[in-house]
């Protein structure tokens, strides 16, 4: 696969560092099996503390000890918590994300997937819509024992996901049932003139984030809802 994301953000960040501003920059499109094209500003991934969404705020301020930035993108969240003192590691799927992170002064940043790391850590944060790394409903046990493997005592993860169900309507949903979870989704992407193979990308509602939990014997908590069906969630072991 080609490093669409990657390329965008290196694209977005040399702009930005030789004209200072970018204006009318052309931006990622995305879309689903379910939904039609949509833009993401490639702004929106270059954001500030105070830009962000309160859930991603809040997470931030709930972290604690080492911490481990898991799809850390352009480093936004990283960089806030490195500037606030904190020993945290971004990791990205990405080559191009992790350059960026780099030239935006993340210390520590790798190129590696979650389900490759061995270090242990206080905090694992995973935003904007951290259960799409999990990629589909069959593997979430799999991720969970993995990130429950490499978390400290007393850690926790700091998870975000939303409820999709409002996107179906009666008809579909029911269909749907018995053929595949419904956060479960085909997700596309492109820029410019280049596209990638779909990806298969989870959201989780809560209720069903803390079933996997508990069968796993992890606590999960909902720390707070946001404007349109997400939410946050803490998970940790149980003592």
């Amino acid at each position: 696969m080609i490093d669409i994301f990657g390329q965008a953000l290196e694209d977005y960040y040399e702009h930005l560092k030789k004209f200072g501003v970018a204006d009318n920059f052309e931006n990622i499109i995305t879309w689903t099996n379910i939904s039609d094209e949509d833009e993401l500003p490639l702004s929106y991934l270059f954001r500030t503390y105070l830009e962000m969404p309160w859930i991603e705020q809040k997470a931030l301020e709930l972290c604690k000890g080492s911490i481990l930035d898991v799809g850390c993108g352009a480093g936004s969240h990283s960089l806030w918590l490195q500037n606030q003192g904190y020993d945290v590691k971004g990791i990205d799927i990405s080559t191009g994300a992790v350059s960026v992170a780099q030239k935006r002064g993340v210390k520590n940043v790798e190129k590696t997937s979650i389900i490759d790391v061995n270090q242990k850590f206080d905090t694992i944060l995973m935003l904007m819509n951290g259960t799409g790394i999990f990629q589909t409903y069959d593997q979430v046990v799999k991720y969970l024992k993995h990130l429950r493997s490499i978390l400290k005592p007393n850690g926790q993860i700091l998870i975000d996901s939303s409820d999709i169900s409002y996107m179906y309507d009666e008809d579909d949903f029911e269909g749907l049932k018995d053929k595949r979870y419904f956060g479960e989704l085909d997700y596309f992407i492109k820029y410019k003139e280049d596209h990638e193979y779909p990806m298969t990308w989870l959201y989780l509602d809560f209720e069903t984030l803390n079933q996997f939990c508990s069968d796993l014997s992890l606590n999960c908590e909902k720390i707070q809802e946001g404007e349109h069906f997400d939410y946050l969630a803490r998970i940790s072991k149980i003592v």
